[in-house]
């Protein structure tokens, strides 16, 4: 008897997780919009970056001392004050060109959402060469006080901003 109720438990325990996750799926469709439209944000606030406008980015960021940024210069950098100071410094490079989001998947839950895409353009180096770029991100945003922003950004590398 002891091994019929635990299979029936086990048998409704994987019954009801698919289920939740469906029944999910649809409340998350307004979240789904409100993240795509963070990640457009974003990508407008970093193409502002590189004309030397700053204050874009700090507006789509979580200010909080939790937050990671992993740039394509390298490093790693941990909560508000490194990662504007960093966001304030790549400003003042005034890199030119243009990245555009391709590629995007976007896992949205109720508090958090994970984006993955290429970013995929160009920069100018400081010798005033155009630098084509092609890089993977992961960006993490969290929904704070009705709004989704960034609490983390992941990208490879681009050796010519390497710290």
């Amino acid at each position: 008897m002891k091994s019929i109720l635990l299979s029936l438990s086990l048998l409704f325990g994987i019954v009801s997780v698919p289920t939740q996750l469906m029944a999910d799926d649809r409340p998350q469709t307004n979240n789904q919009k409100q993240v795509e439209a963070a990640v457009a944000q974003f990508y407008v606030a970093l193409n502002a970056l590189f004309k030397g406008e700053v204050e874009p980015m700090l507006e789509v960021w979580s200010h909080d001392d939790d937050i990671t940024y992993m740039g394509p210069g390298g490093g790693l950098h941990f909560g508000w004050e490194q990662i504007r100071s960093d966001w304030e410094h790549a400003a003042s490079l005034k890199l030119g060109g243009k990245i555009e989001a391709s590629d995007i998947h976007i896992f949205t839950g109720e508090q958090l959402a994970i984006v993955q895409n290429h970013e995929i353009g160009k920069n100018i180096d400081d010798q005033g060469n155009t630098i084509q770029v092609k890089i993977r991100a992961t960006n993490i945003f969290r929904l704070q006080d009705g709004q989704w922003l960034m609490i983390s950004h992941h990208t490879d590398l681009l050796p010519y901003l390497e710290e």
